[in-house]
């Protein structure tokens, strides 16, 4: 049996959702797009998403970002990275991102 994190910790690990025009239309296909903490394996990320939105998980594809650059006059840094899911649900489920109230 999988030791599951505590519910507070599992609520963390999940940082926003990916909004973008190409993550839109992946919707209609019951794929979602979210920034999650970077030490998060695929089998956490899984555990969270089920816990915070009651549906059930088909397939997670994860990626690292890139480093980029960031200028600021003389002053040159890196910008935060995070880790992207790319999560695909099973047909009868869907996570309502988008609040019409």
């Amino acid at each position: 049996m999988v030791n599951k994190y505590k519910n507070n910790k599992l609520l963390n690990l999940i940082k926003y959702p990916i909004i973008t025009d190409k993550t839109t239309k992946e919707i209609e296909n019951n794929i979602y797009v979210f920034a999650v903490e970077k030490q998060t394996n695929k089998l956490q990320i899984k555990q969270a998403i089920e816990f915070m939105f009651s549906v059930k998980v088909k397939k997670i594809n994860t990626l690292n970002e890139p480093i980029k650059i960031k200028k600021v006059g003389k002053f040159t840094g890196t910008k935060t990275r995070h880790k992207k899911a790319i999560i695909k649900l099973y047909q009868n489920f869907t996570i309502d991102l988008f609040n019409n109230n």
